[in-house]
């Protein structure tokens, strides 16, 4: 089973981390040992982008702000496992 590595750039000069922190956690929380690696990386300007395994399928100013936790556990089971049922996520 392939384990994806996430990875989420957030701007500090927002203040973003924690917000990015918890994103990270529910991720962690829906897909546990299935994910190869979460990580968090600080940057500035207002950036806050999501990768999946190196291709970015959220970027807060192309998508019009931040994914809520349904949307962003859908897009990383959609790109990696689309055969997987996210349960009351789904519905």
């Amino acid at each position: 089973m392939h384990r994806p590595a996430i990875s989420f750039t957030y701007c500090t000069q927002c203040n973003w981390m924690l917000r990015t922190a918890w994103m990270a956690q529910e991720l962690l929380s829906s897909f546990g040992q299935d994910l190869g690696s979460v990580t968090l990386v600080p940057g500035t300007g207002g950036i806050f982008e999501v990768m999946v395994d190196g291709e970015l399928v959220w970027e807060r100013k192309r998508d019009g702000g931040f994914p809520d936790s349904k949307q962003l556990k859908q897009i990383v089971r959609d790109r990696v496992w689309p055969e997987r049922d996210l349960g009351h996520v789904d519905r």
